[in-house]
């Protein structure tokens, strides 16, 4: 089975070098403007806004780990498709008896499609379409579809953000990756997961949770669990 994998080259951003060196200071009949006395300082720079998502409108789920609950707000009017395929594969059942397979300090949490000890579990071939240019961002708390080298081959495997991740957003150099809804509560156990021993026992080496965090089961909050047929003898 092909492993989704969220691309990593993203969390490496460049970091801007503070050092100065070889720098001549000005003559002193340079055009150089005097200091500003006390009384005259400049205005301190308006901090830029925070990146935030907008409110959401859709159905929760409810992703029973076994660390805790996660509550997910999900984005049905920004992105439906996304949001669709994820409804799709929790009715199906698919994430129940899965486990948290990734774990990144300080970056995501990843899961969907693998079970404790890298056992995989099948997913539909046919991917969804890339919806990252929705006008959602990667922040605390989001949640987005991994998918690999195709923008749109993003399967059952998602990510949540630890920080602020907003090098996933689509770009004029990146793809991105799709935010399909928000943590509204829980985001102390992501938390938690997040800090958890890792080792080589999963699809990424260095990033599986030592001891498995399973997920039990993940169900949509409000919408009755549907009912087994009787078969007429």
């Amino acid at each position: 089975m092909r492993a989704i994998i969220l691309a990593f080259g993203l969390f490496l951003a460049a970091t801007p070098s503070w050092a100065q060196t070889g720098q001549t200071p000005p003559p002193a009949d340079s055009a150089a403007p005097p200091p500003a006395s006390d009384d005259q300082a400049a205005p301190a720079p308006t901090p830029a806004p925070a990146v935030t998502n907008p409110p959401m409108t859709g159905p929760k789920l409810l992703i029973s780990t076994s660390m805790g609950d996660i509550t997910l707000q999900l984005d049905s009017v920004r992105a439906p498709k996304s949001v669709a395929n994820v409804l799709r594969y929790v009715r199906e059942k698919h994430y129940d008896g899965t486990a948290v397979y990734r774990v990144v300090k300080g970056f995501v949490i990843q899961m969907g499609s693998f079970g404790a000890h890298n056992k995989g579990r099948g997913v539909d071939p046919r991917g969804v379409k890339l919806e990252s240019d929705n006008g959602l961002h990667n922040v605390r708390g989001a949640a987005a579809l991994a998918h690999g080298d195709d923008p749109d081959s993003a399967t059952a495997d998602f990510f949540i953000d630890v920080g602020d991740d907003t090098a996933l957003d689509k770009s004029d150099s990146s793809v991105g990756y799709a935010v399909f809804g928000q943590v509204s509560d829980g985001m102390d156990v992501v938390d938690k997961i997040n800090q958890v021993a890792v080792g080589d026992d999963g699809p990424m080496k260095g990033q599986a949770p030592v001891d498995p965090i399973l997920i039990t089961k993940i169900s949509i909050i409000g919408e009755p669990v549907a009912k087994a047929v009787a078969k007429k003898k």
